[in-house]
């Protein structure tokens, strides 16, 4: 019986009666959660010991019981007048009817067939259920038959010897279907992801699971188009992949989405447009397009609009090119919706987004001797609020903060982020993995994530000396340094992201576990994305890497971890607790079971 329910005061009746002029207030754990008792008939006083007789009725009662007493944790505050949404959960055999408004919950517990009585009352939501997220499964998008494995290929061998033949079959799988990057819109309507393959695919939110009581998290393919082909560059005899490094969108101004797509050299904006009705009565072609000719033109027609099926229909409108030598890695929308930064493995350029002829070098750390060379940028991201302030990592483990009103080249920082490094944990192998992969500013704009090999670091943008939160990702991989440099995995680039709140934290690990990291409550979660869930709503179960001793049932030991499956790419509604997580060629989206 989970204990994420909703409850009453006073189960057994009404609660005591306040006297006249009483006004209690108070601030509970999370400020300011309100308890108020509506005025309603009570509840019919029924002996406990009748209520008790069945163990289904004793579940029950545990369960209301101990949210009952979660509830009286706070003190109590008549509410004033609010409009409510109506939800509803359920508590063992009861309906509970929870009404919100911004942070305040409604709940009122109604009896079946007695629904003439109930007790309301106010609480914060986070204290009910101690601030956790329980998460559920929602949906994958893929094909769960073929587990493609990243950068390498998936062979099987069968051979069977006998006296007249061998067999020997050998399967490969594509890794075109690789996703290479995962990405929400600013309403967490769209979903768009990138694969190796230069498609991106755009997933909607479906309106029925949108407005239904409890939300679902529901996609359903919207669109999908080739954004980059493979290239080849004949002056440098230079291969460039189709994969997609990176797909960032645009706030909506009119109906039409924009988006920027980007591979290794060519960034693309797209519009995405739905259009519902034809033009038809040309006067200089016929309907199938082909020319008229003029001396049959006798008269002028108007062209008529008629109704069609939906077409969504994408078209690139700027495609910018020729300004990066080196990889792209990172392309940021600025606050100001009219510029955008791209970043290499040397160079930050900037552009604007009707511009795409020029560009302006904004950072640029490449030496005038490349054998001097020592570190190589990683990535970069605007200030979600102040279009001067962007922020850069590096793979020395260093984060610099940069104002460009303070010069038109931003080679002098205006901050350094950098944690001191600790003598005594120095290897081999330090300066690989503090290599940052990725950095993320919070939506309020006061901190920044970043991601390390074995890590999570969360940094407060007014202390430069160390970070405020260090959360261990897969610390139990340490002993296994050696054998992961040896097959490259210890060179994988996780991807971090925000919950909507900048409350949470989210990252990916291997053997499809992703890390969903509470910066309230310090409570940290192993989920995994599997392919045999069994139904959409099914409760993700926490799980447990064992590094050495003894096993049990649920935990997994260190050595069984499949090191092909990793979950690079994830991403956070921007408003709501569903996550999107790439599981190689599979998207797997989970959501809070409301």
């Amino acid at each position: 019986v989970t204990t994420r329910h909703a409850g009453v005061v006073g189960l057994w009746g009404a609660p005591p009666q306040r006297s006249p002029g009483s006004s209690p207030t108070g601030n509970c754990r999370n400020g300011g959660a309100i308890l108020a008792r509506a005025k309603t008939a009570p509840l019919p006083a029924v002996p406990p010991s009748k209520r008790m007789k069945s163990p289904s009725n004793i579940m029950r009662q545990s369960s209301l019981t101990k949210l009952g007493s979660m509830i009286n944790t706070a003190v109590n505050k008549r509410a004033g007048e609010r409009t409510y949404s109506t939800d509803r959960v359920r508590v063992g055999r009861k309906a509970v009817a929870v009404e919100s408004n911004e942070n305040m919950v409604r709940y009122v517990l109604i009896k079946r067939k007695e629904v003439k009585d109930s007790n309301v009352v106010y609480a914060d939501y986070n204290d009910l259920r101690n601030g956790d997220i329980q998460w559920c499964f929602s949906q994958v998008k893929g094909t769960l038959e073929d587990d493609v494995t990243e950068g390498k290929f998936f062979a099987s061998f069968v051979i069977f010897c006998t006296k007249l033949f061998m067999n020997m079959s050998i399967m490969f799988f594509i890794t075109a279907d690789i996703i290479s990057c995962v990405e929400f819109n600013h309403d967490g309507d769209l979903l768009a992801t990138g694969d190796k393959g230069g498609r991106v695919v755009i997933f909607q939110r479906d309106p029925i699971s949108k407005n239904s009581i409890p939300r679902r998290g529901e996609y359903n393919v919207y669109s999908t188009f080739q954004s980059h082909e493979p290239e080849f560059d004949y002056l440098k005899s230079l291969e460039i992949e189709e994969k997609i490094n990176k797909i960032r969108w645009l706030k909506r101004k009119n109906p039409a989405h924009f988006l920027l797509s980007t591979n290794d050299k060519t960034i693309k904006l797209w519009k995405v447009s739905e259009r519902d009705k034809r033009v038809e009565g040309y006067n200089t072609k016929e309907e199938n397009g082909t020319i008229r000719d003029p001396a049959c033109i006798t008269a002028l027609r108007v062209p008529t609009i008629k109704p069609m099926e939906l077409m969504v229909e994408a078209s690139p409108r700027r495609i910018f090119a020729n300004a990066h030598t080196y990889h792209i890695n990172s392309i940021s929308v600025n606050s100001d919706q009219e510029t955008y930064l791209s970043a290499d493995d040397l160079r930050i350029n900037l552009w604007h987004l009707e511009i795409t002829d020029q560009s302006f070098n904004i950072v640029d750390i490449k030496p005038t001797n490349m054998e001097e060379l020592t570190e190589v940028i990683t990535a970069a991201e605007f200030h979600p609020a102040e279009c001067n302030v962007l922020v850069y990592s590096s793979s020395k483990g260093t984060i610099r903060l940069c104002d460009m009103r303070s010069a038109a080249l931003c080679d002098q920082h205006s901050k350094l982020f950098e944690e001191p490094e600790d003598p005594t944990n120095r290897s081999f192998f330090s300066e690989i993995i503090s290599s940052i992969s990725d950095v993320k500013l919070s939506n309020s704009g006061r901190y920044m994530i970043s991601r390390d090999y074995l890590s999570v670091k969360v940094w407060d943008l007014q202390m430069e000396t160390k970070p405020i939160e260090c959360y261990p990702v897969h610390e139990y991989l340490r002993s296994k340094l050696c054998s992961l440099y040896e097959n490259d995995c210890i060179f994988d680039k996780f991807e971090c992201c925000w919950s909507g709140n900048d409350s949470a934290i989210m990252t990916g690990s291997y053997n499809n576990f992703f890390r969903v990291f509470d910066r309230t409550t310090k409570r940290d979660l192993t989920l995994e994305a599997a392919r045999d869930i069994a139904k959409p709503k099914t409760l993700l179960k926490p799980r447990k890497v064992c590094t050495g001793g003894k096993r049990k049932k649920d935990e997994i030991s260190v050595d069984c971890l499949d090191f092909n499956k990793k979950i690079l790419h994830t991403a956070w509604h921007p408003s709501e607790n569903v996550v999107a997580v790439a599981a190689t060629n599979n998207l797997f989206l989970f959501q809070d079971k409301l």
